[in-house]
């Protein structure tokens, strides 16, 4: 029998004697977390709330909530597994990268059994406004979700309609092209380039792979055009011929 208040380290869970020598009131554990971003927040404020609120352990990451990884999240929510469990943190901004990612760690703990508890906002997902609550915020995240995808198809299809098709722009412009042409024909007195292709990527600020990509672009374009086909006829200057053959003339038809 433990004492009122007393934590029982096999089953961890505290116990909280009644006046009723029958029966005792049991409840899970408060795991508390909380997080600063930056070396100039303090974690004292966040620290004396959830110690006010009854947490029987209290995980703190100094991390940006943007990581991926936060180590004392991964220990809180390990600790929190049993069924009446409960994550307390001061502020939702505190638990959650983004509103997917809060979201997502809800769910979670819902398919434990374990309840979240927001000091700040109120919020306790043990009771059925909390619950509502966060259906509300997967509401607004498909609804945004839905937005940014329709945004995008308006707008490709706007740019189609100004003759943009998108993909990435090239990194020389014709002009560039024009003087990288230049630079790899020029030779010095022995016959030699005078430059190489890494000097002219470096010129340009770009790749070699750029480099011979836009100068094989540049002679497709300036090539030759297809040789004749077979049997067309052949001028003397080598080409064919663009006359037109004169009309065959009619025999004259006999009268009867």
């Amino acid at each position: 029998m433990f004492a009122q208040g007393e934590m029982c380290k096999e089953c961890r869970v505290r116990t909280f004697a009644t006046s009723s020598p029958v029966s005792d009131t049991i409840r899970g554990m408060r795991i508390g977390y909380s997080r600063v971003s930056t070396r100039d927040q303090h974690p004292e404020g966040q620290h004396d709330a959830l110690t006010a609120a009854g947490c029987d352990e209290i995980f703190l990451d100094k991390a940006s909530g943007k990581l991926a990884r936060r180590p004392e999240l991964d220990k809180a929510l390990l600790s929190a597994n049993r069924t009446g469990d409960q994550i307390v943190i001061t502020k939702l901004d505190r638990l959650g990268r983004s509103l997917e990612h809060l979201l997502e760690l809800s769910k979670q703990l819902q398919d434990r059994g374990v309840d979240l508890v927001v000091l700040d906002q109120g919020i306790n997902t043990s009771t059925a406004l909390g619950r509502m609550f966060f259906q509300i915020l997967g509401s607004i995240a498909e609804f945004e979700h839905a937005l940014m995808s329709e945004r995008t198809v308006d707008g490709l299809t706007a740019a189609r309609a100004r003759g943009r098709t998108g993909g990435q722009k090239p990194k020389l412009g014709p002009r560039q092209v024009t003087l990288a042409q230049q630079m790899y024909d020029e030779t010095d007195n022995k016959g030699k380039r005078a430059h190489t292709v890494a000097q002219i990527a470096a010129e340009f600020g770009v790749t070699r792979p750029t480099i011979y990509r836009h100068l094989s672009k540049a002679a497709a374009l300036s090539a030759d055009p297809k040789p004749p086909e077979a049997g067309a006829p052949i001028t003397a200057a080598g080409s064919p011929s663009t006359d037109r053959k004169p009309a065959p003339r009619r025999r004259p038809t006999k009268h009867q």
